[in-house]
């Protein structure tokens, strides 16, 4: 099947479009409970992915590439590190060739580190949360509301993201500012 100019350009601009998360990431005092009120709250629960993360050596940003048995993409993203809800912009490229493209990727840019983790991934619209157990880290609770899936401005993602703080029982002091990435690297 043949696909229009208009329709071709808009594919393309979706699959390379810049998307705005307002996110948290917290170390889990109960995993369990997290899970509960997700599963009670009609929660989408997309399956448990054993994720390996390959981030490179870029001038600006973060850029990893992703493998999963659920997600596997090719990910830029521009994010502070603060402990409470901040802004991610990023960029996400479906991936049908991780292994040739780590090996373009690590051949150009050198990796810079490997993080391996266990996600649980559950969606409410279009809020993402994942529950992570990261090895040599520990277990972390992760809230992305997001605009890829909604029309919805950046006040109302925080909005999202903060009732979730809120009924999730996430206290100041379990917010995380840096990336399992910085917390590895960190750590030595």
């Amino acid at each position: 099947m043949c696909l229009g100019l208009s329709e071709l350009l808009t594919n393309l601009l979706f699959c390379y479009m810049a998307f705005l998360n307002i996110e948290i990431k917290a170390r889990s005092i109960n995993s369990g409970f997290v899970r509960n009120y997700l599963l009670s709250n009609s929660a989408e629960f997309r399956g448990t992915d054993e994720q390996t993360d390959t981030y490179f050596n870029v001038p600006n940003g973060r850029l990893k590439l992703r493998e999963g048995n659920i997600e596997n993409n090719l990910i830029f993203y521009e994010r502070d590190n603060q402990s409470g809800p901040k802004s991610s912009h990023f960029q996400l490229v479906k991936v049908e060739d991780a292994v040739g493209l780590k090996d373009a990727l690590s051949k150009a840019n050198g990796i810079k580190i490997v993080v391996k983790k266990k996600r649980e991934i559950y969606f409410i619209n279009n809020v993402k949360f994942h529950i992570d157990e990261v090895p040599g880290l520990g277990d972390f609770i992760e809230i992305e509301a997001g605009n890829k899936l909604a029309d919805l401005s950046e006040n109302e993602l925080r909005e999202q993201c903060d009732f979730y703080i809120r009924v999730l029982g996430i206290k100041e002091e379990d917010l995380i500012s840096l990336s399992y990435s910085d917390m590895l690297l960190v750590k030595g």
